[in-house]
């Protein structure tokens, strides 16, 4: 690609020039402003004397850095700012001042004391876009600790996971933390856009729960709209069948028939064609109440051969199905088909691989100039351009 031939100078990122001011910490915050780095905004990290909580959240490590501080915190510079000391306030009100955006993680109010509240930042700089990430919102629960797992159990998500006759299950991940990072950025970029036609900022609000019942989808769906209230399934799909993990010769495989024509192909390729005959299994509505029939003579068939054979021969027949990945044989994919799905972000010992972007620009790439930093590592960089002329630039290069 262009972009990697060290003749070509590289491109700047869609967000090249604007600065970002990020006061949050742990996850769906830090997440978010990794994004806007990626794209190419400058981002300052402000850390308490204590550092992100995230620094301490260990094992796993590299070196005797924590992973989970790294996987989400390329791309800044780090400064500690104690809000409480009036020089360093006056420091963190000066860069929420001179910033584009400003990316917060308090409980709501709590930065007002500091006088790095929405109304009192847009008061002094009326172009900030200003991003308040909460658990549970401003309003009746402004007073609730936003944690991922109290949002997975409080918006009805574990009581959609695990066996139906098990305990609720928490996902594997923090997922609304970083669906709420996701959405964080998307009404950044959204209030950005509109600044450039109006000239004045706004108050972007996320919270976990909304974020939550929004990611639920059509398991919301069924009970807003349908008065239906989901039930834990297992590994099972409310409207398709086969939609889930049957047992072959060796294992497990995923196979999925999304609609009439993907039955149809699997049947020939299980050598059961007269299943597309039987009335219970014609549609995929059929299919789905009549599950429990339908199972065993899949099963019957999938178990005389393996995973991989499976695998290969249905996805050649246009059957989607997929193998079940530890995480490292998931990296390992990406790679064989090309993703290429890590990046290495600093040089030397500073060196660090993490993840790439997952969004690619035909014009103005992701970048990934900065590492993960370590505590205050830009601290007297950023206090000295903090205290020279408010139209100087942040010192240094892209990211």
């Amino acid at each position: 690609m262009v972009e990697d031939d060290p003749r070509v100078p590289p491109a700047a990122g869609p967000l090249d020039g604007l600065l970002v001011a990020d006061f949050s910490r742990i996850l769906a915050g830090p997440y978010a402003s990794m994004l806007l780095s990626d794209m190419g905004a400058r981002v300052v990290k402000v850390e308490g004397r204590g550092g992100d909580d995230t620094r301490t959240w260990l094992p796993p490590v590299r070196g005797e850095v924590s992973t989970y501080y790294l996987a989400v915190n390329r791309g800044k510079r780090s400064v500690v700012l104690d809000l409480k000391d009036p020089d360093d306030l006056a420091a963190a009100q000066e860069l929420a001042r001179r910033a584009d955006v400003v990316i917060e993680n308090f409980k709501p109010g709590g930065l007002a004391r500091f006088g790095l509240d929405f109304a009192t930042v847009s008061a002094g700089n009326p172009r900030v876009v200003y991003a308040s990430i909460t658990g549970f919102g401003s309003g009746a629960g402004a007073a609730l600790p936003g944690y991922d797992l109290m949002v997975q159990a409080m918006s009805g998500l574990m009581s959609l996971t695990g066996d139906p006759d098990g305990s609720p299950y928490r996902a594997g991940i923090s997922v609304f933390d970083v669906m709420s990072g996701m959405q964080a950025t998307i009404g950044v970029l959204a209030a950005l856009a509109s600044r450039a036609v109006t000239g004045t900022g706004q108050h972007v609000e996320v919270n976990l729960l909304s974020t939550a019942l929004s990611g639920l989808v059509n398991h919301t769906s069924a009970w807003v709209a349908g008065g239906t209230v989901p039930f834990r399934m297992g590994n099972a799909h409310p409207s398709l069948f086969p939609y889930e993990p049957l047992p072959v010769a060796d294992g497990e495989l995923i196979v999925i028939a999304g609609n009439d024509g993907q039955f149809a192909k699997l049947c020939e390729v299980l050598g059961v064609p007269e299943l597309l005959e039987d009335p219970r299994f014609a549609h995929n509505q059929d299919r789905t109440a009549h599950r429990e029939g339908l199972r065993p003579l899949l099963v019957e068939r999938l178990m005389t051969r393996t995973r991989d054979e499976w695998f290969r021969t249905l996805l050649d027949a246009g059957v989607p199905c997929a193998p079940i990945n530890t995480v490292d044989e998931g990296v390992a994919l990406a790679e064989e088909l090309g993703l290429e799905p890590v990046v290495v972000v600093g040089e030397g010992d500073a060196a660090v691989p993490t993840v790439r972007n997952p969004l690619r620009f035909s014009a103005t790439p992701a970048g990934y100039d900065l590492p993960p930093p370590a505590l205050d590592a830009h601290g007297d960089a950023v206090r000295a351009w903090l205290a020279g002329p408010a139209d100087a630039p942040l010192p240094g290069g892209r990211g």
